[in-house]
Parts: C-alpha cells; structure tokens; sequence
C-alpha cells in the first residue's frame, strides 16, 4: 500500500487527505495539471481535494481524482469562509501552489500538519531552500516545491483531457464551419487587457501570407477579443471568438497544424493539445513565462533588439518581424503540405 507518512507528537500516521491549491490566473493553472497528476500519482490511497475559484471548476470536470471545490477569489467574507471549511476538513497535507499572502494565510491558519509551499518560510513545512525572488520558470520552481516534499516524477506537458461530449461538440464545430481536414492554423492576437503592450502589431501581416500558402486562419479568442479580430479576419477566415471553453479550446488545437499567439492564456491552454505552438514575448521573459514544451519555439524582442536587453519595454514587440518569424516556421517545415 502506497501511503505517505507523517510524524506527529511522535506517532507514524499516513498522509490520508489532501488538498492542492490553485486558484488562478488561467495560464498558471494550465502549467499546474502536470503538477496536479503527479500529486495524484503520489497519493494514491489518499482522498483527494482541490482548491480554486469558480472560474476552472468546470475546467476540472474531467479529473475524477479530485473532488473540486471553489470560492471566490477575494474578499474578507471569503477568507472567513475558506478558513473554516479548512479547519472543518481536516486535511494532514496541503500544497499550496498559488503560495501568495492570502493562500499562506489559509494554510497557518487551516490546522493541516503539512503544509508545502514556494516560500521558505513559516507557514510552509515543506519548501525549497532558497527564496523566490522570479529568478527561473514558474513551473521549474514548482517542481522544486514538489521535490520538498518528496515528488519528483512530474512530467513537463500541460493536461486537459476533455469529455466525449466535448469533443463531440468540437468535431461539430469544425462541421459546421466546412473546416474539417483542412489546413488549419490558429492565431490569438489578443492579450490581457492590463497588458496591451503584450500584443504583436504585425497579425494582419502574418495572416495575409498564411492565406496565400492555402491555410485557414481561425482566430481564437474570448469577449474582450471580438472587436480586435472582427477587424483582422479576411475573407475565408474563421472566427472562434468565444467558440469554446477552455478544455475545447485544447481539444481544438489538436486539429490545427501549428499556432501563432501573444503571451496569454490561450497560448497556455493550446501548449496541451501538444501541437508547434510560437509564443511572442515582449515586455514579459519568455524564460520564465514560456508554454511548457514550447520554449524552443518562444520568440523575444530581446532576441531581435539588443535595446530591449535587461529593461521593460512597451512597443518592443514590434522588433520581431513577420519575415523573422516566417523564416521560422519554413525552417520548421510548419508550411511543408
């Protein structure tokens, strides 16, 4: 039998009910799946909970190792509400894979014995060595946060596995669209709305020759992408502007031949379908905000511009030009038919 053990008041007891953390923002979420079935891996005889807010509850529907629960994200009415069913649940482990004032908080104050975080400090049983202070790729750090506490196998792939009725729904999309076997591509030109400065400016660009090559662009995105892509898509382009939940999203990816995005969310979310995906970095690193498995495939303004080097940038992202990405994606024989 598989268990993990704690010392306490010096008796041996298993590790029998544990929960994980996370709560947002989406991209952070996505690199955390890989985190999540290793956990799951570890602890296979315990009961399994996670933590996180109301907006990736359904994102999670699809994992039967954990039962979800979420709360909203702020306010001190929900403080007081997550720290009593804490102390109610009486967990013995807690992974905190947010790890920020709040999350620290619900762990000194949850009653769990074991409690792992990214800081090494109290409240944290279990951490790295040394501090955080941004100095690597989230993701890496958090495979050190695991190793604290004794998991190491943990795979570099995002998870998203979906249901058939969403895949159902997907394969009807693509129907009902008359794109079904064609040579698709997949381009995000949005990005937060707090960061504008994260938005490539040469997307018309890209499609254009996209288009001449015989690819259906299909423009991905939510809400607050509409009006941006309704000025971008051409004739026989697609518009996926709010076409699919998050797990669709993924599912979508697998039948694209490669995609082109700002550093967002969906970018993230796409990483899982395990398709050539080319991120664009400007004001942000891309060393520490890559997709996981894609860094090879990340393009940064300091690659192209020695003036962005070791400084913030706001129009920086105009330094990478279509012909240096599209000499790119020849190179990778993502045009090859």
């Amino acid at each position: 039998m598989h268990a993990t053990l704690l010392l306490c008041a010096g008796v041996a007891r298993a590790v029998t009910k544990i929960l994980v953390i996370k709560l947002g923002a989406l991209g952070d979420v996505v690199m955390a799946t890989p985190l999540l079935d290793a956990i799951a891996a570890h602890h296979r005889d315990a009961t399994l909970h996670l933590l996180t807010t109301p907006a990736f509850d359904r994102l999670f529907a699809s994992w039967p190792q954990f039962a979800v629960s979420s709360f909203p994200r702020s306010g001190w009415r929900t403080n007081v509400a997550v720290i009593r069913w804490l102390r109610q649940q009486r967990f013995t482990r807690i992974y905190d894979l947010q790890a920020n004032d709040r999350t620290g908080l619900w762990c000194a104050l949850s009653g769990a014995p074991e409690r792992v975080g990214n800081h090494n400090r109290y409240p944290y049983t279990h951490h790295p060595t040394s501090a955080w202070r941004g100095q690597g790729h989230i993701f890496e750090r958090m495979r050190a946060v695991l190793a604290s506490a004794g998991i190491t196998a943990i795979a570099a792939r995002p998870q998203l596995p979906c249901s058939a009725i969403e895949r159902a729904r997907v394969a009807e999309w693509l129907r009902e669209n008359g794109v079904h076997g064609q040579r698709l591509v997949a381009l995000h030109a949005g990005a937060s709305p707090r960061w504008p400065q994260k938005v490539w400016p040469y997307f018309a660009q890209l499609a254009g020759r996209l288009r001449a090559q015989g690819f259906v662009v299909v423009w991905l995105g939510a809400a607050a992408d509409r009006a941006r892509n309704t000025a971008l898509i051409a004739t026989g382009d697609i518009d996926a502007t709010g076409a699919f939940t998050i797990v669709e999203l993924a599912e979508f990816g697998r039948h694209v031949r490669f995609a082109v995005t700002n550093d967002s969310g969906p970018m993230h979310v796409l990483s899982a379908a395990g398709i050539p995906l080319y991120g664009l970095f400007g004001p942000s690193d891309w060393r520490r905000n890559h997709a996981l498995g894609q860094g090879d495939r990340a393009l940064a303004c300091v690659d192209f511009d020695p003036r962005f080097r070791g400084r913030a940038c706001g129009d920086c992202l105009a330094a990478i030009r279509v012909d240096v990405l599209w000499l790119r994606l020849v190179a990778d024989g993502m045009l090859d038919r």
